[in-house]
């Protein structure tokens, strides 16, 4: 770049937004990139530097080297990210030529080692290339360039690059000590068989026999390496030589398990042909049988019952492998289990079945032929819930429609909660249609137990879908002959307090008890209207439906004065202004002593003026008249309470309506 520009530095020009940049003149993209990241971990640097001692990782893959000319993968090396040094340690890499204007720039040089007090921080591009930054005591960087890669040594370069006449030359050399490794526990012949480099594998095992069952720091011999890279060529070299087919790695893992996990039925049949044990377990339990079912590969499935893999071993979770194929949706590997006679009901140690963890995951073709076989659909997991609970849960309608017909209804009863709840609470409405047109019970209650689940006590389908908003399941639960009653809250007393004015009228046109109350929450008045008085609308279609307006005024006070209110925030009402008052009195809170909470005062004076609407001659407690004086538009409202009711009446035509007339016409109509 001959002269950049901020537009060239892309989302480094912000880390540099205050540097010269003609001090970044001669540097790559790439490396603008690298400097900005350097400069964002400056504050990092000027506190006092971490010493990390260098530790060699667990050994996965052999050690760093240049891409060979196979173009085969070479695994990482030795990573060390930050450490304090004070000697040389590290190997002083070239770097670019660079110019800079500004003071004190980073050296075009390494530093020495032998005199450097500093900190030396490694980390790695997204692109993945290695980058090394020096800084001083102060946090000022010293310099920054790409890590040099590590030598590798000549045998394993031999190796790798497969010059298998070199590889002899050095193997048979009186100064090479092939049980050296170049890593921890990694020997030559790991090198051979990572890289398939057969030909080699098999002059190093000539020249020193002993390396044949050396094991890396994973505990991976040669054998379990070629298996893992799938070296079949390099797997019948160490079986010709020795190698012990059984060592399991750290994992507990064998050459079978590998080959099975890897998916080679080459290697596979030449490891049983060698009489490998075909049932061992791996540290989770896992048997290589169970591994090849969750690959669906029906050869080796066949090798391995052949060579007496037993069907029903289960791992350290319970499970078979005619589990894992029902949960992983493996329609291949489950027909050969079911035809070989597996355990078609075998349960999980949570008492999962194949049926209910094919349910769960949605496996429809597998449910069928679960299903087909007779599978048992009345096996209870942990939770007590049968398939037909976590299909309707999960919401899947043709696993709903298959499991209705093989589920007792008796069961069902026993488990304490129905299909029809899940559905409501996860707002299913197919399988909430298909479940009522089957005949399920829709006012069916929670059990004891499960409702104690629930803050609010809820116990019917009904609820769960007044709660969550679902007009349409309330629509066809009621259709269907859902009692609105049932619930402690009562659904209807959700809806109004959720402001639904659609669930309301369904509830109340299907018989929801407007005057109903609470048990754990008392009141001398209807507890619906709790929920109603900030939303006078409401509150009017309430009392035209049989809402009772009387008890609102009844007050065991009176004109005397009230005692002060203690409040106590509502552990049942979402509204966090919404206060309850306590009060020790038999029949419950008054009316004035709810109208009376700091949410609802304000809007005291309409509430009572529409509740005087649907009384006669009533007399205002001290309490009430406190909050009518308490604003001068509300004077008028104490003269409608002594001189004014409401009446209604039945006409002719069965129409209601309400008119207000003095009380000495009411008293001449009658």
């Amino acid at each position: 770049m001959a002269s950049p520009s901020i537009s060239h530095l892309g989302s480094a020009g912000s880390a540099l937004a205050f540097e010269d940049y003609s001090l970044y003149s001669n540097l790559s993209d790439d490396q603008l990139l690298q400097v900005a990241i350097e400069r964002s971990l400056t504050e990092t640097h000027h506190s006092a530097p971490t010493d990390y001692s260098a530790t060699a990782p667990a050994t996965t893959s052999p050690p760093q080297a240049s891409q060979s000319q196979d173009n085969k993968p070479n695994p990482p090396s030795t990573d060390r990210y930050q450490r304090r040094v004070s000697s040389g340690q590290n190997p002083a890499a070239p770097q670019t030529s660079v110019t800079y204007s500004s003071p004190n720039p980073p050296t075009e040089k390494p530093p020495d080692m032998k005199t450097f007090d500093g900190t030396v921080s490694r980390f790695m591009t997204g692109s993945g290339k290695r980058m090394v930054a020096y800084y001083r005591p102060d946090g000022s960087l010293v310099h920054i360039a790409p890590e040099p890669e590590e030598e590798e040594e000549p045998l394993f370069r031999a190796i790798r690059e497969g010059k298998a006449t070199k590889v002899k030359a050095l193997a048979t050399c009186r100064g090479t000590n092939l049980m050296l490794p170049s890593k921890p526990g990694w020997l030559a012949t790991h090198q051979a068989a990572w890289f398939g480099q057969d030909s080699c594998l098999r002059m190093l095992l000539s020249a020193q026999p002993g390396m044949v069952n050396k094991r890396t720091s994973r505990g991976e011999t040669p054998i379990m390496v070629a298996v893992s890279r799938v070296q079949l060529g390099c797997v019948q070299v160490l079986l010709e030589h020795g190698a012990d087919a059984e060592i399991p790695n750290n994992e507990k893992e064998t050459p079978l398990y590998k080959a099975c996990e890897r998916n080679s039925a080459a290697i596979v049949a030449t490891l049983l042909n060698h009489g490998v044990a075909v049932n061992t377990r791996c540290i989770q339990g896992w048997t290589a049988l169970q591994e090849a079912v969750v690959q669906s590969n029906m050869e080796i499935c066949e090798m391995l019952l052949k060579a007496g893999a037993k069907l029903n071993t289960r791992n350290m979770y319970g499970l078979t492998p005619l589990f894992t194929a029902a949960q992983n949706g493996q329609m291949a590997s489950l027909r050969f289990l079911i035809k070989h006679g597996a355990d078609i009901n075998t349960q999980a140690d949570d008492g999962a079945t194949a049926l209910y963890e094919a349910a769960k995951m949605g496996h429809e073709e597998v449910v069928e032929l679960l299903l087909s076989q007779k599978a048992d659909a009345n096996k209870p997991g942990k939770t007590g819930m049968l398939p037909l609970h976590i299909a309707a849960q999960r919401g899947s309608d043709l696993i709903v429609s298959m499991l209705i017909p093989a589920t007792s209804r008796a069961r069902v009863r026993r488990t304490g909660i129905s299909p029809l709840h899940l559905a409501a609470e996860r707002n299913r409405d197919d399988v909430l249609e298909m479940l009522i047109e089957a005949g399920f019970d829709v006012n069916a209650q929670l059990s004891e137990e499960r409702m104690r689940l629930y803050e609010d006590r809820r116990s019917t389908a009904l609820y769960f879908s007044v709660i969550n908003n679902n007009v349409e399941a309330v629509r066809m639960l009621l259709n269907a002959g859902a009692n609105p009653n049932l619930d402690m809250f009562k659904p209807l007393m959700v809806a109004s307090r959720m402001g639904c004015i659609q669930t309301v009228k369904l509830l109340v046109e299907h018989g929801a008890d407007i005057n109903a109350g609470i048990p754990t929450h008392p009141t001398t008045f209807p507890a619906v209207f709790m929920f109603s008085m900030k939303y006078l609308p409401l509150l009017k279609y309430l009392l035209d439906h049989g809402g009772h307006a009387l008890p609102c005024f009844d007050c065991v006070y009176g004109n005397r004065a009230h005692p002060p209110i203690k409040t106590n925030r509502s552990n049942w009402d979402n509204d966090s202004d919404q206060i309850l008052a306590e009060v020790p009195l038999r029949t419950g809170v008054q009316f004035c002593e709810m109208i009376s909470a700091p949410s609802i005062s304000r809007w005291a004076g309409p509430i009572i003026d529409v509740l005087l609407d649907y009384v006669g001659h009533v007399t205002l407690c001290s309490r009430l008249m406190e909050h009518l004086d308490s604003y001068s538009g509300w004077s008028g409202i104490k003269e409608k309470a002594g001189n004014f009711t409401s009446v209604y009446f039945h006409c002719t035509n069965s129409q209601h309506i309400s008119r207000h007339l003095p009380v000495h016409q009411i008293i001449q109509s009658h």
